[in-house]
C-alpha cells in the first residue's frame, strides 16, 4: 500500500512540474487532482471536538442511533461512520445545529469531516 501511495504521489509530482513548465493542466493532472483531493478528505479524519456526538446503541436489536450538534462558529460538513453498515452521507450542519442519523444495524464507529 506504501509504494502505490508513494507512486502516485510521484506521478502526481511529476504530473505537475510538466504543466508547470508548459503552462497548461492536462488530463493526467485533473485525474491527480482527483486524487488528491481524495487523499485530502481521507486525511481530514475525525470531526473536531466542537461536534458535540451523543450515540446510542440499540441493543439488543442493533443499530445505532448518533445525535450531533454544531458549536463551531461556522457551518461544518460531517459524516457519520458505522461499523458494518451503511455510512451517512455528508451533511452540512449550520453552526448551533443538530443532526439525528440512526441505522437499523452496526455500530457507532466515528464522525468524520468531508
Amino acid at each position: 500500500m506504501v509504494k502505490i501511495k508513494s507512486f502516485v504521489a510521484a506521478a502526481a509530482a511529476a504530473a505537475a512540474l510538466t504543466a508547470g513548465l508548459t503552462g497548461s493542466a492536462t488530463a493526467a493532472d485533473r485525474v491527480n487532482a482527483g486524487q488528491d483531493r481524495a487523499g485530502q478528505i481521507a486525511a481530514a479524519g475525525t470531526a473536531p471536538a466542537c461536534i458535540e456526538r451523543t450515540s446510542v446503541e440499540n441493543k439488543p436489536d442493533g443499530g445505532v442511533r448518533v445525535h450531533l450538534r454544531n458549536f463551531c462558529g461556522k457551518t461544518m460538513r460531517v459524516k457519520v461512520i458505522v461499523k458494518y453498515w451503511s455510512d451517512s452521507g455528508c451533511k452540512s450542519m449550520p453552526n448551533r445545529s443538530g443532526w439525528l442519523f440512526q441505522t437499523v444495524g452496526g455500530r457507532y464507529d466515528r464522525t468524520v469531516v468531508c
